[in-house]
């Protein structure tokens, strides 16, 4: 049996997949087998989550509930929990998390593991509200771990995560506002501004144009119809609206207050998330650097454009997790969703990490990269999955490549 990812550009080359109930199945599956990987949602576009000739486990079926400890302000969810249905739960209780990627449809596991995040430049990463975890280690047995700075984003590299706990916040509503046409000039004049203007806030662009197509201010005032050069929009927008996409499934815009959870991320859970079958790049410079790598992708906004759908830039705050492309301080994010034309986007890699290189660039772990960053804990890292995996039974093709520096 095979599967594919979510994009379809990943056939996953695992002999079988097996669908665990229990936690103890996971330890019994994972201490009797030489290769294994656990599956989430299948939102990575490269060979992060395969496992050629090995085990893949899908943890959606464990018996796991959601639990939110109003006391102690955390919820504690099944790895393979949606953080949109994680949201749904939490809001009920009065609590939010303090930040949601783009897309609410991804499993909190695999969302942790690959340090994906959403906007924000007090916001960090969606891994940084992890306060704990429970890992199945190689030999079958069941860690549980708090405030280890090695373990969370961890790339599948330690062991199978099972459950997780997330810090929480005290819920809270925001208004979505979109404008159009935002000078580059301004961008640059005012890159720090327009970024602290909300609570999240992302630019998407193709880098060929004129303008930065749109200025998405999920915040809880009103920023006025005249945004640093920039007119409110007339309409809902999809991030890609300037290739033509219709706004059906995305979140609520034009102002309108509503709860966190249907307000941050860019799209609705109910509805196929984003495009459907793109590809995704993204890349992480300084905040100090901002300028200059968005001057460096305008440089090639020709080459760039023909195969983009839209381009997003947004910020990060930083964190210490060890192998989080935020370790060190806060971010510039350029997210690329091309076409899906993965040869032609593979030819471009090369060439945009060149020219971000000078920028000390970091490649999203879960997207479509070249070369894989250095990092200041790399080398702890590996002694950790050393330690938890001393056999490589976790050591899939894309670990070696990108932690351990194997051809």
């Amino acid at each position: 049996m095979r599967e594919t990812n979510w994009a379809g550009n990943q056939t996953f080359t695992a002999e079988r997949i097996l669908r665990p109930r229990t936690v103890e199945q996971v330890q019994d599956a994972v201490a009797g087998a030489t290769a294994v990987k656990a599956l989430g949602s299948g939102h990575c576009f490269n060979d992060i989550a395969d496992c050629p000739g090995g085990l893949q486990l899908d943890l959606s079926a464990l018996d796991e509930k959601v639990v939110v400890d109003e006391e102690n302000a955390s919820v504690t969810v099944p790895a393979a929990a949606r953080y949109g249905d994680v949201a749904v739960r939490v809001q009920a209780a009065g609590f939010a998390l303090a930040n949601l990627a783009s897309l609410p449809h991804c499993t909190v596991a695999g969302t942790v593991a690959t340090a994906t995040h959403g906007s924000g430049r007090r916001n960090q990463s969606l891994a940084s509200a992890v306060s704990g975890l429970e890992l199945v280690t190689a030999n079958g047995d069941l860690r549980t771990y708090a405030g280890h700075d090695g373990v969370v984003v961890g790339l599948g590299a330690l062991g199978v995560v099972t459950r997780l706990t997330l810090d929480l916040v005290p819920s809270f509503e925001l208004r979505q506002d979109v404008f159009d046409g935002l000078p580059w000039e301004s961008a640059y004049e005012h890159f720090e501004e327009i970024q602290a203007a909300g609570y999240s806030v992302s630019m998407f662009t193709n880098w060929a144009r004129g303008t930065i197509d749109q200025v998405w201010v999920k915040g809880e005032g009103q920023p006025g119809a005249d945004f640093f050069g920039a007119k409110a929009a007339d309409g809902p927008r999809h991030p890609a609206h300037a290739a033509g996409i219709p706004a059906d499934n995305c979140t609520r815009q034009l102002g309108v207050p509503g709860p966190w959870h249907e307000r941050i991320p860019h799209f609705r859970l109910d509805f196929t998330p984003s495009i459907g079958n793109e590809l995704q790049t993204e890349y992480f410079v300084p905040v100090r650097h901002a300028v200059a790598a968005m001057e460096a992708m305008r440089g090639i906004g020709h080459r760039l454009a023909p195969v983009l759908l839209t381009s997003e830039i947004r910020t990060v705050a930083g964190d210490d997790l060890w192998l989080s492309p935020f370790h060190g301080g806060d971010r510039v994010a350029l997210h690329f969703t091309w076409q899906p034309d993965e040869a032609a986007v593979r030819a471009l890699l090369p060439v945009m990490e060149e020219r971000l290189a000078p920028f000390e660039v970091r490649p999203h772990w879960g997207k479509l990269f070249d070369q894989a960053a250095d990092y200041p804990k790399l080398a702890e890292f590996r002694a950790l999955a050393a330690e938890l995996d001393p056999d490589g039974k976790f050591r899939s093709p894309f670990v070696r490549r990108h932690v351990f520096g194997e051809r």
